[in-house]
């Protein structure tokens, strides 16, 4: 038990004393957790709206299809990106492999099936009777819309939350896409993989408490979120 209680100190030690390889793998995961976020709440939110709001015929397919996407295997879709960004595929010559554009737009695929789910299940349950009050207080679509996804705030939040932490706790992607490129595309996750391999425990440690950090911070604003409301 030494080791750990030793790597954890060292660990401690690296992020206070401010070591540039841990520090640039958590600005590289901060830029690449924001840019794959943004994408996925762009496109998943009004997906998710559509999908939970309305009643149309291939509506239980979709659905399938969605909540099927949940459970896409990393690899699998880091295997498709590459396929498509790499110099011999059809995305090639924007030269988006080992960038973090291009792992982004793989966490993006994974992040999607997330917010679009958890999003159409926020609407689907509100009160019914919800549309039918805007309506007849005269409310247009949009603002119905918008009212609507207002109601369903704190659960769309929690999706939010949900799909940050898929992106920023996978490795797969990040790998196969990105390549581990220290000062480049070396992320939180990968440079655990790493650290470990290499028996740099301390790294190991120093970049997990990070992620923890990370995550209790996410999950801490949705709880204090809540409870301002109240």
């Amino acid at each position: 038990m030494d080791f750990i209680y030793n790597g954890l100190l060292q660990g401690i030690n690296l992020i206070f004393s401010g070591d540039e390889a841990v520090w640039s793998a958590v600005k590289l995961t901060l830029e690449l957790t924001a840019l794959s976020m943004c994408a996925s709440l762009l496109i998943g939110l009004p997906l998710g709206f559509i999908l939970g709001y309305f009643n149309f015929p291939t509506k239980s397919i979709l659905r399938t299809i969605v909540d099927t996407c949940l459970s896409l295997p990393t690899v699998v879709v880091g295997l498709l990106v590459y396929a498509f960004i790499s110099n011999a595929g059809p995305l090639g010559q924007y030269k988006l492999l080992f960038t973090i554009p291009g792992i982004a737009i793989g966490q993006t695929i994974l992040a999607l099936p997330i917010v679009i789910a958890l999003t159409a299940n926020a609407i689907e349950s509100l009160d019914n009777r919800l549309r039918l009050t805007l309506l007849t207080l005269g409310a247009g679509a949009f603002s119905a819309a918008v009212t609507t996804l207002w109601e369903a705030r704190y659960q769309v939040i929690a999706a939010a939350v949900t799909a940050c932490g898929r992106i920023t706790a996978e490795v797969g992607v990040s790998m196969m896409l990105g390549g581990n490129i220290k000062w480049r595309t070396r992320t939180i996750t990968t440079a655990i993989t790493l650290e470990t391999n290499k028996g740099e425990f301390a790294a190991g440690i120093a970049l997990g408490v990070i992620l923890l950090s990370l995550a209790l911070i996410l999950n801490t604003f949705l709880a204090f979120a809540k409870r301002r409301d109240k």
